[in-house]
């Protein structure tokens, strides 16, 4: 069993145009099942138990679509942002409460192959507050946000990336709830503003991963991450 994780599903999709009108992403077909079932059954061969879902456009679709996650090995709840975006880091300060004191963080859009065991093993030992997993990715995949060296998170900058970094945020992060105590209830945040704060406060930890990720959040990742699925009989 792992610490209960926190799937980021309330993002609007915007790239994904006309496929995301009525549907939101987490549903989207992929491989013959809504996306977020992909996620659900690897967490739960994981290890996984408790989920918590952190939605907002069409939150209310995903949940009358999974219900109480039985059928997939795990505990669902559902945590929504309510009238206003709180974006990534303020969707996970109101489920603090569904998370506890530490937890896993998955991105909404991600489908991943790394040992998830070894990621939790690594955060706790570390002693921070927060880890991220990164991938040496050489802009290959997206563009390279972390500079990565001796096992340790030097930089990550999402918005001014720089030539000296290979490496990029995996999708797959670690945080202990008290790394929002600088940031109130109902606060509008991104996930990345509260890792590069707890970088600037030498609290972050880094684990690197060798397995490529897959992404929905475009068509041509949406596609490739089809293929992939079908060809690994995940169907």
């Amino acid at each position: 069993m792992i610490l209960p994780v926190a799937i980021l599903a309330g993002g609007l999709a915007t790239r994904l145009g006309p496929l995301v009108a009525e549907v939101p992403k987490a549903l989207i077909d992929v491989a013959g099942r809504p996306f977020i079932e992909h996620q659900l059954r690897w967490l739960a061969r994981c290890g996984a138990t408790s989920v918590v879902l952190c939605v907002g456009y069409l939150g209310e679709k995903i949940q009358a679509a999974l219900g109480d996650g039985t059928r997939f090995g795990v505990q669902l709840q559902y945590a929504f942002d309510g009238p206003q975006l709180l974006g990534t880091g303020g969707a996970l300060r109101l489920a603090l409460p569904l998370l506890g004191a530490q937890f896993l963080i998955l991105y909404g859009d991600s489908y991943l192959n790394c040992d998830c065991v070894a990621v939790e093993k690594a955060f706790l030992e570390s002693g921070k507050m927060g880890l991220m997993t990164v991938l040496k990715n050489d802009k290959q995949w997206d563009t390279s946000n972390v500079l990565f060296e001796n096992g340790r998170i030097l930089r990550y900058d999402k918005r001014n990336p720089t030539a000296q970094m290979r490496h990029i945020d995996y999708g797959l992060g670690a945080l202990a709830a008290e790394a929002f105590d600088l940031y109130p209830d109902g606060a509008v945040v991104d996930l990345a503003t509260i890792y590069e704060g707890l970088l600037a406060r030498e609290q972050m930890a880094g684990f690197e991963v060798t397995e490529r990720f897959y992404e929905i959040g475009s068509p041509g990742g949406l596609e490739e991450t089809r293929r992939y699925l079908q060809e690994k009989g995940i169907a």
